[in-house]
């Protein structure tokens, strides 16, 4: 039976307010995801959207340890290790390893974003260049942590991807929130944009 348009509007609305609330309809909350630092988020698309703006922040960091050293930002050998690594992650956790691996490669490829845009303005405007080099080794042992939290937060969106549409309006409504909360220009508004980008399975339907 064919329901009137009022009637599909409300019934919409109703599912896009209980995936907003992190409830979906499709099947029972996730688990609580761990996030580093000791606290949880249990509402995944806030947790994927939190965690993403997390991981981008290290791009910063990873931008300030390169500079001015000849170190390119194209890394293929350390990608294909976080690659395999997360794959190999999502396993382990029942998830879906090939979307675990698309997402992650955008989040590499928004977190490259981050320190080519952040090289350019450092290299037009001096005086806005960090003074401090962090160690590599460092970062990308936080970028480690947060990328198991990662896992399970993309893990946890699986009930969400059963309505890919209303997948992607939570997810840019938890993004559009972290993005105000941590007051994000528009490189990194941007670049979380795109590490946002296969969260809700989109990619992959069309890839497969």
């Amino acid at each position: 039976m064919r329901l009137p348009s009022s009637s599909r509007r409300s019934m919409t609305a109703a599912i896009t307010a209980t995936l907003l609330t992190g409830v979906c309809a499709a099947g029972p909350p996730a688990a609580a995801v761990a996030l580093p630092g000791g606290t949880t988020q249990g509402h995944p698309p806030r947790s994927v959207a939190e965690l993403s703006a997390r991981r981008l922040a290290t791009g910063d960091l990873v931008a300030a340890a390169k500079r001015g050293t000849g170190s390119p930002v194209d890394d293929p050998a350390r990608e294909r290790q976080v690659l395999d690594s997360v794959a190999e992650r999502a396993g382990e956790l029942g998830a879906d390893p090939r979307l675990t691996r698309l997402v992650f490669r955008d989040q590499i490829e928004a977190n490259k974003a981050v320190q080519r845009g952040l090289h350019r303005l450092w290299r037009d405007h001096p005086s806005e260049a960090p003074t401090g080099r962090p160690r590599l080794d460092d970062v990308r042992k936080e970028i480690d942590r947060l990328d198991e939290a990662l896992v399970r937060a993309v893990a946890g969106m699986a009930p969400y991807r059963r309505a890919a549409p209303l997948c992607r309006v939570a997810l840019a409504v938890s993004a559009g929130r972290v993005g105000h909360e941590r007051n994000l220009d528009e490189l990194h508004s941007t670049a979380l944009a795109g590490s946002l980008q296969s969260v809700c399975g989109s990619r992959l339907q069309n890839a497969g």
